[in-house]
């Protein structure tokens, strides 16, 4: 019988060796990618990411199912005030890029993306590929690292949904003339107007949140909380979480690269794609736009690969010190919808050109109308998912 104090020592023995792991991979990358972007920061931001994913459940799907299942809108407004934190971050900086927003200039790297059928489709799958799956893309890459074994088939059918994205992307491209126009809000209402714009959309919808949201009645604790506990044991109030979010996605946006988990995945999967000769040779206008682009992989290390690694293994690493990590079989009759699902959020993450990590809060946090429009179909996607999971085993 395993004690619980052994328990304890066997899972901090194994995140000592995950830490480790994590060093090594720190010293074996490239220093730099072949933009001159720190690769080693790259994969520590990733771990600090998928930590903060771990200790604080901060999952857009589980967040939005917790509102439409209880009506508790703590999760939702640990979201809004990671787009809050991070949009006044993101235009201290974009004041000083791009003083002049009315010039023509979009900033540097900034996901901004366009707008039309695409992103629209796009979203709306995303949504319900969340719904059906029971998370997005990035909860999925935390959650290996809780031990889910339910997210190995799902992300192995988001390869999938991305290659059937490439494959519809010319059409859809040549059906609608172009992807949609892109549209960064200072351009239109200056630095101060897009922030003062996007504030009163967050206050707004957290207003409504507090209004229909129920609150759970706080549990006593049955002795005082340590410090430690707090950190390492206890779920991190959302608030906290969400400015921790928007320090994250400053950094990364700063130093490397806005926040992203897709490009990496669809790298892979246009690159397996482009070698089997599944695909056009060219993807019309697609490497020109904005976001979490896919491309042909040349090298091992992308500064995108490096952060997921990390966020898997910084997720592990919080889980194990947690207790959290739970190995957890997906039932066989599931797997027709998680297949789905995967599916679903890969073919609207190409599609879209993101995620909810993405184009959601770095898009969003940029000034990119992209971001609201997102936003907007994937919670209906997301909710037309959560529906027709009920009625699928």
């Amino acid at each position: 019988m395993v004690t619980a104090s052994f328990a304890a020592r066997r899972n901090l023995w194994v995140a000592a060796g995950l830490a480790l792991l994590i060093v090594v991979f720190l010293v074996l990358i490239p220093a730099r990618d072949s933009l001159n972007r720190p690769l080693p920061l790259s994969m520590l931001l990733g771990v600090a990411f998928g930590a903060l994913l771990q200790r604080s459940r901060f999952c857009f799907w589980c967040n939005y199912n917790d509102f439409l299942t209880d009506r508790d809108p703590r999760g939702l407004l640990s979201i809004l005030t990671a787009l809050a934190g991070g949009t006044i971050a993101y235009a201290a900086v974009l004041h000083g890029w791009v003083p002049d927003p009315f010039a023509g200039r979009l900033p540097p790297d900034a996901f901004i993306g366009p707008i039309g059928l695409p992103l629209v489709l796009g979203a709306t799958c995303f949504g319900l590929g969340m719904g059906l799956t029971g998370s997005c893309i990035s909860a999925h890459l935390y959650r290996l690292g809780e031990g889910s074994v339910a997210s190995i088939p799902v992300l192995v059918f988001v390869l999938v949904g991305f290659v059937l994205g490439f494959l519809a992307w010319n059409p859809l491209y040549l059906l609608f003339g172009s992807a949609g126009p892109v549209i960064w809000l200072p351009a239109i209402f200056g630095h101060g107007g897009a922030l003062a714009l996007a504030l009163a959309g967050f206050a707004a919808l957290a207003a409504l949140l507090i209004r229909f949201g129920r609150f759970p009645a706080p549990e006593a604790p049955a002795q005082p909380v340590q410090p430690v506990q707090a950190i390492f044991q206890h779920r991190w109030p959302g608030v906290t979480a969400g400015v921790i979010v928007a320090l994250i996605a400053i950094i990364a946006y700063f130093r490397v690269a806005p926040l992203g988990v897709t490009a990496e995945v669809g790298s892979i999967a246009r690159t397996y794609a482009a070698g089997q000769g599944w695909l056009p040779q060219r993807l019309i206008g697609l490497d020109t736009l904005r976001g979490c682009i896919a491309v042909v992989k040349e090298t091992l290390a992308s500064r995108n690969g490096v952060f997921v690694l990390g966020l898997v293994l910084g997720a592990a690493v919080a889980a194990q010190i947690a207790g959290q990590f739970k190995p957890v079989l997906p039932r066989a009759v599931s797997l027709p919808r998680l297949a789905v699902g995967g599916m679903l959020l890969g073919f609207g993450a190409m599609i879209a050109l993101g995620c909810t990590v993405g184009v959601l809060l770095s898009g969003t946090m940029s000034g990119a109308l992209s971001g609201w429009v997102f936003g907007l179909f994937c919670l209906l996607g997301g909710w037309a998912g959560g529906r027709l999971r009920r009625a699928i085993p």
